[in-house]
């Protein structure tokens, strides 16, 4: 039995498509190869972070390309990514301070809180709470806020200031994790016991280990210690 199709547009070239693909697949079954702008598949990479709109709907809308599922007459045109001007910096010289990210990402004082960011977070995120904590140097709560934030970029497209809320948000977390965190103990023990080879051979019967053999292996496995 075939599926049913509907009328999708490419570049402004009408396609039918299936009524069950993503727009990823929508591409790829109209032909298109995807080299770039696509990645796990899944929503968890953000790679693939799109953007559409409907016949005789001058709005364009957002998501991810491998999460939206198509509806009729739409029309699609796939970026290869968000562009972002990521800023270097050397974490070892970095300082746990407001003033940090103001140096960093002087645009942070430009936020209007529109929430045009909060409206198109494919995670459901709010970019502009955690952009905020981030610029008052609370980079616990910035980093335990930003957390699922999956890099997609979406919330930069829309931004009418000029913001990069995800790579703010990813600060906040190298931030916290580099200098603000309590190092477990054993830590650096288990990092010298890896690089000395000691559980190579474990991984090498694990690497090798039938489906189901490793499947009742991890639910059974001791999570006490």
């Amino acid at each position: 039995m075939l599926k049913e199709s509907i009328p999708i547009y490419i570049m402004g070239k009408e396609y039918q498509i299936s009524a069950e693909a993503t727009i990823l697949n929508a591409f790829e079954q109209a032909g298109y190869k995807i080299i770039r702008g696509c990645g796990c598949r899944s929503g968890f990479c953000g790679a693939c972070a799109t953007f559409y709109r409907f016949k005789d709907d001058h709005r364009l809308r957002f998501d991810l390309a491998c999460q939206k599922v198509v509806e009729p007459n739409m029309y699609l045109a796939q970026l290869p990514f968000f562009l972002s001007n990521k800023r270097l910096y050397d974490m070892d010289a970095l300082q746990t301070t407001a003033e940090q990210v103001v140096e960093l990402y002087p645009e942070v004082k430009d936020c209007i809180g529109c929430k045009s960011c909060v409206k198109v977070c494919p995670q459901g995120l709010k970019p502009l709470n955690y952009v905020a904590l981030a610029k008052e140097g609370k980079f616990k709560d910035a980093a335990e806020k930003s957390f699922d934030c999956i890099m997609c970029g979406l919330c930069a497209s829309r931004c009418p200031r000029g913001l990069e809320q995800y790579n703010i948000g990813i600060l906040a977390r190298r931030l916290y994790g580099r200098y603000l965190t309590i190092k477990d103990q054993n830590l650096d023990k288990r990092i010298l016991e890896t690089q000395e080879g000691r559980y190579d051979e474990e991984l090498r019967k694990l690497k090798y280990m039938p489906k189901e053999e490793l499947q009742q292996l991890y639910i059974e496995r001791d999570i006490t210690n």
